[in-house]
């Protein structure tokens, strides 16, 4: 029997109006599917009402439902997919084109009759063919099934019951498999000197950080370079390769007029050896032997900086450290040397000798005296000077009783207090002081708290804020332990929490790490910096009443 598929297509009728059909969905509807709706996230905010907050939505389905009736209807209302509202015109089913697919259809299915009908018998199919077909479809359906897992959040699947997210439209949530974390922690030993030391460039972002070395190249080579665009290219991070050139510049230490620039470099450098023939040379005389214990006490504490680093126990490089040192305490007598400035001094020295090496040499294990003395000379003197730039902004947190550094303490308890009262209870109630663990955070500048490459990363932010490294560490410091609340909430003795405090596992931060945390410290310093009654502590503010 014959089936005209024309004729069935065309007198297909409404089971609600009677009416032919015009198109192969609902007539009149409010969303069609195919309609496109609006996106809502951060880069799409809604345009009116969101759909987070409609009483039609939950969840994600429609719970409109009247009597047995509201089926499909109910289904067409609350599905989406990629057509336009007014396709619905244009789904019109022409009746010459229907019928030629349909007579297309029924042709080529009589060819496929009389083929097989002259052709030979088919052969039967085995019970081995037919288990090996079973075997194959249940392995395609396991891998289905485990793909399927795997898009599940494993937060959303506990005990085997499907847990939805309420995250709203526009907030996913990153999924990170153990094998994703194993991939990435390999690319992270296996990154080059430059990257680790560099703007955080890969694989994947490699094209982004080639677009923002040229905007700092163009801008560098300029006439006189922009310092206010400078510093917003730079809080993001600086490319290794034009580092040290931005970290002068955001000093002070270079002039933003190029053609000035090398004979200022030559000048600056000429009037450090001097220094060093004027004090270090004459360490020794009687003219300087108030300074005798000075030079003990820096001479001392050089081999213990950075004791796991090679680069800083070359007898070279210790040699350089000590006379930068005794020059800066011989020239600042109201600070002098205090325990804690030589580790201000390896970053600018790491940068700075990192413009002459080439981009695959591992620069702590690098053998500086591959280098030449005058160009060794260049980099003391530059190491010397930016140092010098950046203690002339926090010289009260070594001055007598250092009131620059406890200072800064008490702003961070009592932003800590604000912030998160909880942490700050829980540190107060196992009688824990916060002189006793961020002195050194004030002192050393996280220096001792973060890897050196992340220290550096840190620093071309501090470089590029007004006054980072005086108050913006203020705010680096909060966030910082911030970061740690629940780790330190879970501690419940002193000595627990002290032993976390002095050894945090940063071993592993990246430079991803470090703009995270650089977001939050930014947070913080927009809503207190400019409003210091914030920062008063419940005592202060009692007192007033």
């Amino acid at each position: 029997m014959k089936v005209d598929f024309t004729n069935l297509i065309m007198q297909e009728t409404s089971e609600r109006d009677g009416r032919p059909m015009k198109t192969f969905w609902k007539k009149g509807g409010k969303s069609l599917p195919g309609s496109i709706k609006p996106v809502y996230g951060a880069m799409h905010p809604p345009r009116s009402e969101s759909p987070r907050t409609s009483p039609k939505f939950v969840m994600g389905y429609h719970h409109k439902r009247t009597g047995s009736s509201g089926s499909f209807k109910d289904f067409q209302e609350s599905t989406n997919d990629a057509w336009d509202a007014g396709d619905d015109d244009e789904m019109c089913i022409i009746k010459d084109v229907a019928k030629s697919a349909a007579l297309s259809v029924l042709n080529t299915h009589s060819q496929q009759a009389q083929a097989n009908a002259a052709g030979p018998c088919r052969a039967e199919v085995s019970e081995e063919g037919k288990t090996e077909a079973m075997r194959r479809l249940a392995l395609q359906r396991d891998v289905l099934l485990t793909s399927e897992d795997r898009s599940i959040s494993p937060v959303a699947k506990e005990g085997g019951v499907l847990h939805h997210h309420h995250h709203g439209p526009g907030i996913g949530v990153r999924q990170t498999s153990p094998n994703r974390l194993q991939h990435r922690s390999r690319q992270r030993r296996t990154r080059s000197p430059s990257q680790l030391y560099g703007g955080g460039s890969s694989d994947e972002n490699g094209e982004r950080e080639v677009a923002r070395l040229d905007k700092f190249c163009q801008l560098l080579s300029g006439p006189n370079t922009d310092l206010s665009e400078l510093r917003r290219l730079s809080w993001s991070g600086v490319p290794a390769s034009v580092r040290g050139t931005v970290w002068r510049l955001l000093s002070g230490y270079l002039p933003t007029n190029v053609e000035r620039r090398a004979a200022t470099l030559s000048h600056k450098r000429e009037e450090y050896l001097n220094y060093v023939k004027q004090y270090y040379d004459t360490r020794l005389e009687d003219i300087y032997k108030d300074y005798q214990e000075t030079y003990r006490q820096i001479h001392i504490d050089i081999p213990r900086m950075s004791p796991l680093v090679p680069i800083f126990q070359q007898d070279i490089v210790q040699e350089i450290f000590e006379r930068i040192l005794y020059v800066w305490a011989v020239r600042h007598p109201a600070s002098g040397y205090v325990q804690g400035m030589n580790d201000l001094v390896t970053p600018f020295f790491v940068v700075f000798l990192q413009e002459l090496v080439d981009d695959d040499v591992d620069i702590e294990t690098f053998d500086v005296s591959q280098l030449s003395e005058q160009t060794l000379r260049d980099v003391e003197a530059d190491t010397f000077w930016g140092m010098s730039k950046l203690l002339d902004g926090i010289q009260d947190n070594y001055t007598f009783a250092q009131p620059g550094i406890q200072c800064k303490v008490i702003q961070l308890k009592e932003l800590i207090q604000r912030i998160n009262d909880k942490l700050h209870c829980h540190l107060c109630r196992h009688h824990v002081e916060y002189l006793q663990f961020t002195f050194r955070w004030m002192n050393n500048l996280l220096m001792r708290e973060l890897p050196l490459r992340c220290t550096i990363r840190l620093w071309d932010t501090y470089h590029s804020e007004p006054e980072g490294f005086a108050t913006f560490h203020l705010y680096v410091c909060a966030a910082f332990l911030n970061f740690w609340s629940e780790d330190l909430l879970r501690e419940k003795d002193f000595h627990g929490l002290m032993i976390f405090l002095q050894s945090l596992p940063t071993q592993n931060w990246d430079n991803e790490k470090i703009r995270l945390l650089m977001a939050e410290a930014f947070r913080l310093k927009f809503m207190f910096a400019d409003a210091p009654n914030h920062l008063q502590s419940n005592s202060s503010q009692s007192i007033k009443k």
